[in-house]
């Protein structure tokens, strides 16, 4: 036979083990073809001076070609053990290795790169809508056209080209390394099985859920103050991580046959259909693949975890920006509060102005704050705290008595780092007298911009005949964050938000130096920052939901045709389709599952144990990321169902 012919029945004959592989090969190229396009998109840094998009892009394509090529080789491995009595016959009829690696090379070379293109012209088609998602989450309204870059083009055949000569070369390993008899038997070696259960795999098992307990249990304490040194934090995160990882694959490795074998043995040994399509083939295939498992679950609450603080930021981004400068325009400069009043008045733009007079002092707090951590290595002093002071007449409906203080702004990076003594007083100290002010609450609502507060410091709200006593006493030495400005705060609020792009352009306009903030602007800058990075990090983790769901199923097709023949004996016994499909489906309900469950529960120990550090608001971003990786990644599960069906409908 021409071997040219025997190419062309041998890739016909496969095309239907191989059309997954297609579909990963054509979706990781789409992907990254229409992710590397952005890379060189004019529009993208023209769009706006204030962020260099192709940069940040050029560093995510690298963790991204990780991800393809990693998860295309692992296909490859899978669908070429699958192949392994075709490559013993090929031998027995007097093929030699070196002749039937040529005829997979030529094989492969074709399905490849047919299927790289078909993966080119879709990303190419999606690029505009990935283009129109970036700009919509950076907020800039800028038109995503359709445009072809030939360099995204030659870098994409570059890498898929380099990924397909690893590809290659690990085909060529595996033929060279299977004898005759091995490569017969491979496929029914891929997974491991047991048949009972050990005392070592008990003691294995738990030691997987102390370990996790354990990394849960620290990271909750991570921020408390149990840690009160550098060093000590980073030794802690390095302890969660590792105590985590080596948890999880102590999980799979052992805890599930342990739960699994609790369970058995509650039922006394009379296990129906269902029990043994399921609990069974979960306890013992899940061993085998612990490794693989521990990988998916670990990098899976990864991205859910870097998902959600990138969605956290982005949630709080209009709070976080409103926080900073607290109305349409901020400043504490008199001669550019008289700068922007004119400029608005004379363009007919209706305004109100309100100011606030703001004075640093000093506070002894030592009696309301217990530190949970080291003063020295938190550089806080309780016994002399700087804070900015305000009168309770600028703050609308606040109304503080002369022995009373109320601190506003109080950041939720505090509450990890400090306990608050409600029922306590405070020393406010001048250059002349001292004052014992009854702390009487706290919130979180500013009432001075973020760049007046010592970059977050709350602010003392006190009796108006207090602060006016106070004015009269200042330390000049605290006052040096007003420089030569004053201590006076300007709100300038635009009656008709109408006139907010007209106003702001205006603003661009004026000499203004670095004491006026534009509300806008800095919403603004904080949506490019931020958007940009959820972007990245949503496509990043999207492609890792795919291609890890994707892995699963192929292993879930691996694990179908080998129980074929077992669910043929029992269709001959009488049990019906819906019998089997019913285990199943709980089997794949706890296979997609138990790696789901354990990715969001890590992710979620890790986002709350340091969500204050990017935004405001940690419950409803969270859930919201969480719902949709599951909802995603629950599509492999139905698709793994449909699969089994269809081979239990074939079994007889």
């Amino acid at each position: 036979m021409n071997i040219n012919l025997l190419i062309w029945r041998n890739l016909k004959k496969n095309l239907k083990n191989y059309y997954l592989y297609v579909f990963a090969l054509a979706f990781s190229s789409s992907l990254y073809f229409a992710f590397v396009t952005l890379q060189y998109d004019p529009a993208l840094d023209e769009a706006s001076g204030t962020i260099k998009g192709a940069a940040a892009i050029r560093a995510a394509s690298v963790l991204l070609i990780v991800i393809v090529a990693v998860f295309l080789l692992f296909a490859n491995n899978l669908f070429i053990k699958r192949r392994g009595q075709e490559i013993g016959l090929f031998q027995l009829i007097g093929m030699t290795k070196g002749q039937i690696f040529r005829l997979l090379t030529a094989e492969n070379f074709l399905l490849y790169f047919s299927s790289l293109m078909i993966g080119i012209f879709l990303g190419f088609l999606s690029s505009r809508f990935v283009l129109m998602i970036l700009f919509k989450l950076i907020s800039i309204d800028e038109l995503a056209e359709l445009q072809f870059s030939s360099q995204a083009l030659v870098q994409t055949l570059i890498v898929f080209a380099v990924i397909y000569l690893l590809i290659m070369a690990n085909n060529l390993f595996f033929i060279h390394r299977q004898s005759i008899l091995s490569l017969f038997k491979v496929k029914a070696t891929t997974e491991g099985t047991v048949k009972r259960v050990t005392v070592v795999e008990i003691v294995i098992g738990i030691l997987g859920l102390c370990f996790i307990t354990t990394g849960y249990y620290v990271s909750s304490k991570l921020f408390s103050g149990n840690f009160t040194s550098i060093n000590e934090l980073f030794l802690a995160m390095i302890f969660i991580l590792g105590s985590v990882i080596i948890g999880t694959y102590l999980f799979f490795r052992g805890s599930i046959t342990f739960i699994g074998n609790v369970i058995r043995n509650g039922k006394g040994g009379y296990l129906n259909i269902t029990d043994v399509l399921s609990l069974s083939s979960i306890m013992f295939r899940m061993k085998s693949n612990a490794l693989l498992l521990t990988v998916i679950t670990t990098v899976s609450a990864l991205a859910i975890g870097l998902l959600s603080l990138s969605y956290i930021q982005f949630y709080s981004a209009e709070k976080s920006a409103f926080e900073r400068v607290l109305a349409d325009f901020s400043t504490n400069s008199e001669k550019e509060a008289n700068m922007l009043t004119e400029a608005f008045t004379d363009h007919n733009i209706a305004f109100t102005e309100e100011t606030t007079e703001i004075v640093v002092t000093t506070f002894n707090m030592a009696d309301m704050i217990q530190l949970s951590v080291d003063p020295e290595s938190a550089g806080v002093d309780v016994q002399k705290m700087e804070s900015t002071v305000v009168s309770d007449k600028d703050v609308d409906g606040l109304d503080v008595k002369p022995n009373e203080v109320f601190f506003t702004g109080w950041p939720a990076m505090f509450d990890s780092i400090m306990d608050v003594n409600e029922n306590s007083s405070i020393v406010m100290h001048t250059t002349a007298n001292e004052y014992k002010l009854d702390l009487i609450g706290l919130n979180d609502e500013p009432v001075i911009p973020f760049y007046f507060t010592f970059g977050g410091s709350p602010t003392a709200v006190v009796d108006d005949s207090v602060y006016k006593q106070l004015q009269k006493a200042l330390n000049p030495d605290l006052q040096t964050i007003f420089k030569d400005q004053g201590n006076v705060f300007y709100k300038i609020n635009l009656e008709n938000q109408d006139d907010v792009v007209k106003a702001n352009d205006l603003y661009e306009t004026l000499d203004i130096e670095r004491n006026t903030w534009s509300l806008q602007l800095e919403f603004q800058g904080v949506k490019e920052f931020i958007g940009l990075t959820l972007f990245i990090t949503g496509f990043l983790g999207l492609t890792f939901l795919i291609t890890s769901g994707c892995i699963i199923y192929f292993k879930q097709m691996d694990e179908g045709e080998e129980e074929k023949n077992g669910y043929t004996i029992l269709r001959k016994l009488g049990y019906t389709q819906n019998d089997l499909l019913k285990g199943i489906c709980v089997k794949q309900f706890f296979t997609f599952g138990i790696p789901l469950v354990l990715s969001l529960s890590h992710s979620y120990f890790a986002v709350k144990s340091g969500w204050f550090l990017f935004g405001t608001e940690m419950m409803t971003p969270t859930i919201i990321v969480m719902v949709i990786y599951t909802v995603l990644y629950s599509i492999f599960g139905l698709l793994a169902i449909l699969h089994y069906k269809k081979v239990i409908k074939d079994a007889l």
